[in-house]
């Protein structure tokens, strides 16, 4: 389920995954794999270059917001509108609570996200930028404190809310977090990912 997190930019926004089946996630209009975020913060990490660092992420934007849907009437399965209400189609939310989880095989449905999603969006590059000598990261317009963006990598290390089904991560995020413990950029080398 995605979460609220605070941007200097934008204000609250949504981050986080929003179907357990799926290991996509949305960042306010953007959406993105987590294989993908975590690939994109271990060239970061592994990054020994002194000095700003720039990226290019590649996400899917969707900006009108009846094309993004209605998250809480998809999981009640009362309204099927935009891409997200396309997802929940084919995932539906679990009958039983226990079994609201995210799926560490979420990777495998990355196919038909990419077709549902396709109809919705457009694929861009946004900008991921970091200066040393500053306390912010920006990820296309959005501009986080350094500890927001420590939040959003937590976020993804725990499998979001619910977290991980039975705690177990997918590869990615475990590449992730050895990146992180071994890094020495100065904007990760504080954060610590705990169990």
């Amino acid at each position: 389920m995605p979460l609220a997190f605070d941007s200097l930019s934008h204000g609250t926004i949504a981050f986080g995954f929003f179907n357990i089946d799926s290991d996509m996630l949305i960042l306010d209009c953007r959406f993105f794999f987590a294989t993908d975020f975590c690939h994109n913060i271990i060239d970061l990490a592994e990054n020994g270059k002194p000095g700003p660092y720039t990226a290019q992420w590649e996400v899917y934007q969707i900006l009108n917001p009846a094309d993004i849907g209605d998250l809480m009437g998809a999981i009640h399965g009362i309204h099927f509108s935009g891409f997200i209400g396309e997802v929940y189609r084919r995932f539906p939310f679990p009958r039983q609570p226990e079994a609201f989880k995210q799926k560490p095989e979420g990777c495998h449905t990355q196919a038909l996200m990419r077709t549902l999603i396709q109809r919705f969006a457009e694929s861009v590059q946004i900008p991921f930028f970091i200066d040393p000598d500053l306390p912010e990261v920006c990820i296309g317009p959005y501009r986080f404190t350094r500890a927001v963006f420590h939040e959003l990598i937590r976020y993804v290390w725990q499998g979001g809310y619910p977290r991980w089904k039975d705690e177990r991560r997918p590869p990615c995020v475990t590449a992730m977090k050895k990146a992180i413990d071994l890094t020495s950029c100065p904007m990760l080398k504080e954060l610590r990912l705990s169990d």
